[in-house]
């Protein structure tokens, strides 16, 4: 009896042990793979060391050479993703990005930008929002944004990706190149090529270049060249290092050209074994809910289910040991009753 009721208690949560690795496999893990809204705030470092560079003070335009210190901030905002609507409502995430160039002899600041945008929380691809904006230093200007801006997908696959630029405002293609370990983290390589690319500058800051850079043009225009690779970790989608080798050429109609800017810039050692640990403390945790946890429900339900059907056979086999005896009893009795009653 007692094998009995043990056994369905054992059904049951076998049962039970499957139900929740479906339940954690189907339903939750989706929902944990997503961007959270209260993501906190990363920031991200890069030097271009032997740079040769454009700085504009006081109006004055002038080609320097030096080391580069480039800081990007990503932090969500969660006023602006409070009020997106329609199908980016519960979807998509919010983003104030801001960017800082500055010379590390002097401190001084050679460029800076800052936007806004919104993201898939899953894919992270940037998406289709009427409130996106960009401000270069003048003032803010509508843009469109889409493709990889500063993370890949969760679940990142090894083929090519469009990654956003923001000199040229588009997306061009990154191929997937290889495996890299880094800081004990596999990581995908990604590479994307942008040659011979256009960027616009407003017409005030284009014409103090060529008035200044290349005497007597009238018109001019700034050739763009980048090899951008990135190595992000496939699991959580995230950089855990970037280059960039940009090359800024202004091109003016009287045949002069001058390079603006020539730099490779690279995550500093302490951004990347940042980007590292904070990796591998996402991977863990989204393994433990979407692989691990499952797995291991899954195992101990059959476990039990099998444990469950055993002790039950084995009940079953013993009531069906146990009735003949009890007849053969029966038998004796009567048997000896008709004796007695011969006597």
């Amino acid at each position: 009896m007692k094998s009995r009721v043990l056994g369905a208690v054992l059904v049951g949560l076998g049962v039970l042990a499957l139900v929740f690795a479906v339940g954690l496999g189907f339903i939750v893990a989706p929902k944990v793979e997503r961007l959270p809204y209260d993501m906190e705030r990363t920031q991200s470092v890069a030097e271009a060391p032997n740079a040769t560079f454009l700085q504009i003070t006081k109006g004055v335009a002038k080609v320097n050479t030096g080391t580069l210190r480039s800081t990007v901030t990503v932090q969500p905002d969660a006023k602006a993703t409070a009020g997106l609507e329609g199908s980016l409502d519960g979807n998509a995430l919010v983003w104030l990005v801001g960017q800082e160039v500055v010379r590390t002899d002097t401190n001084e600041l050679v460029l800076a930008y800052s936007t806004s945008l919104a993201v898939d929380r899953r894919t992270a691809a940037a998406q289709t929002w009427n409130k996106q904006w960009l401000d270069t230093g003048n003032d803010r200007q509508s843009v469109k944004y889409s493709g990889q801006i500063y993370k890949f997908p969760f679940g990142t696959e090894r083929r090519t990706y469009d990654i956003f630029d923001r000199d040229i405002l588009t997306t061009k293609p990154a191929s997937f190149v290889r495996t890299e370990e880094i800081q004990g983290l596999e990581t995908y390589q990604f590479t994307q090529e942008i040659r011979d690319g256009r960027q616009q500058l407003p017409t005030d800051r284009m014409q103090v270049l060529l008035s200044q850079l290349t005497p007597g043009a009238q018109s001019g225009e700034v050739v763009y060249n980048n090899i951008r690779t990135v190595w992000v970790e496939p699991t959580t989608g995230q950089y855990i290092k970037v280059q960039e080798k940009q090359n800024k050429v202004l091109k003016a109609d009287n045949g002069q050209s001058v390079t603006i800017l020539d730099a490779t810039f690279t995550y500093t050692d302490d951004t990347i074994t940042k980007s590292a640990d904070t990796a591998k403390s996402n991977r863990q945790r989204l393994n433990l809910v979407t692989l691990w946890a499952p797995i291991g429900l899954a195992v101990l339900g059959l476990i039990l289910l099998i444990v469950a059907v055993l002790m039950l056979r084995r009940s079953g086999n013993a009531g069906a040991g146990g009735a003949p005896a009890r007849h053969a009893k029966s038998d004796r009795d009567e048997t000896l009753v008709e004796s007695r009653s011969s006597d």
